[in-house]
C-alpha cells in the first residue's frame, strides 16, 4: 500500500488534558516509548461517536487512572502539530501527518494516591506535578509550539485555581 505524501495527509483528531492540582500545577507523565526523558500531558484520539469532552474524560481515566476531576475550560480552537515526517510514516500506519487537538483543563479533586498509570495500556512510567509555565521546556521539540499555545491559553485558569486554594 502506497502512503499518501506527508503534506497531503490529514491530522488525526484528538484531545489533550491539562489536569491541575489545588496549587495550579499540571500533571505530566514521562513517556514509556521515547528515548531519554520526554514528559507530556495526557492526550489521545477521539473514538467514533465521542465528542471531544467525552474523549478527554476517557483518556484521563485510561492514562492517569482517575476520573476525580472537575471540568474548568477548553481551548477556543483546535491546535495542530506535525510529527517529524519519518515518525509520521511509522505511527498510525502512516495515515496522518500529526494531530489536531482540542485541549481541556480540569481541576483534580482526588488525592495523589488516586493516580494509577497502569489501568490501561501504560503510556507513562512516572508522573509529577509541574508549574504549567515550565511544561513546554520538557516537551519533545516537535510539540513545543503546540504546548506554548496550550499553556498561553490555559495559564490564567491554572493561576485562578492556585488563587482559590
Amino acid at each position: 500500500m502506497m502512503q499518501i505524501p506527508f503534506d497531503q495527509r490529514p491530522w488525526r483528531l484528538g484531545v489533550g488534558i491539562v489536569l491541575l492540582n489545588a496549587q495550579g500545577e499540571a500533571f505530566v507523565g514521562r513517556r514509556t516509548d521515547t528515548a531519554g526523558p520526554a514528559w507530556q500531558f495526557p492526550q489521545g484520539g477521539i473514538d467514533e461517536g465521542e465528542d471531544p469532552l467525552q474523549a478527554a474524560l476517557r483518556e484521563m481515566k485510561e492514562e492517569v487512572g482517575t476520573d476525580k476531576a472537575e471540568f474548568l475550560a477548553e481551548t477556543r480552537d483546535w491546535i495542530a502539530y506535525d510529527l517529524p515526517p519519518d515518525l509520521a510514516d511509522r505511527v498510525w500506519k502512516g495515515r496522518f501527518r500529526g494531530q489536531k487537538q482540542k485541549w481541556f483543563a480540569f481541576r483534580f479533586r482526588g488525592a495523589d494516591s488516586d493516580i494509577a498509570l497502569d489501568t490501561h495500556v501504560r503510556e507513562f512510567d512516572a508522573w509529577r506535578w509541574m508549574p504549567l509555565a515550565e511544561v513546554p521546556a520538557t516537551i519533545v521539540p516537535f510539540k513545543r509550539a503546540l504546548y506554548d499555545q496550550v499553556v498561553a491559553e490555559l495559564l490564567p485558569v491554572a493561576e485562578r485555581v492556585a488563587r482559590e486554594a
